[in-house]
């Protein structure tokens, strides 16, 4: 249950900061399948329409900094306002981040098209959309202050993780193979390494959620009752 406050301004300073890092993510999750989408369709300009996008999640990131400092210093909020702020800036900083890896991600679209696609992409984009989906619902998780959907998210890691060790093996394997695919596999490798780091920022997330309804910083430590 979230705590309404009987000062309505602040209630709404605090409503904007919940809006603006929702927009934030829902930026971060149109980049992720657009580039994926870029990149099955060897789209080298869908993919720099992407990157010139990212300019939207960096504004927002400053937008959202300069909201916290204005709470924090007009508000002098205390307690669960307190992490809810602090949350709201560490959110923003790994979403900002997905953004930078999306705009990586493109750039290796970029150079991929112009080859012939080195293998039919099946595993990359399942691994792009179990990233996605933690990415919702980590935020869909801060904003109900669910910790146990928070919990699940960071347990999900593992899974992409799976993926991830698993297509990096086959592209190697194919690499031996065929020494003449050697650079579009490190182009496909990288982009299994930026969804592998998108999927650790939304755990990051997710474990900033669980501090935030629970007062207890799981970092490091496991995400154990």
């Amino acid at each position: 249950m979230l705590k309404k406050h009987t000062n309505s301004a602040y209630e709404a300073e605090l409503d904007q900061l919940r809006d603006k890092i929702l927009l934030m993510g829902g930026y971060v999750e149109e980049a992720i399948a657009q580039a994926m989408e870029a990149l099955k369709d060897r789209d080298s300009e869908k993919a720099k329409r992407v990157i010139s996008r990212d300019k939207l999640i960096n504004t927002l990131e400053l937008e959202i900094d300069e909201l916290c400092v204005e709470l924090l210093a007009l508000r002098q909020p205390a307690g669960s306002d307190l992490r809810l702020i602090i949350t709201g800036l560490k959110i923003s900083t790994d979403l900002e981040r997905m953004g930078d890896l999306v705009v990586n991600l493109c750039e290796r679209v970029i150079e991929l098209s112009r080859e012939p696609l080195l293998k039919p992409l099946i595993d990359l984009p399942h691994m792009a959309n179990l990233a996605m989906g933690m990415v919702r619902e980590a935020l869909d998780a801060y904003v109900k202050h669910d910790a146990s959907a928070a919990k699940e998210v960071c347990e999900r890691d593992d899974e992409v993780d799976n993926l991830d060790s698993q297509i990096v093996r086959e592209l190697l394997t194919y690499m031996m193979e065929k020494p003449g695919s050697i650079t579009r596999g490190l182009g496909l490798i990288m982009v299994t390494r930026y969804l592998e780091r998108i999927a650790d920022h939304a755990t990051n997330i997710s474990e900033m959620v669980i501090f935030l309804v629970k007062g207890k910083d799981v970092r490091h430590r496991g995400i154990g009752d």
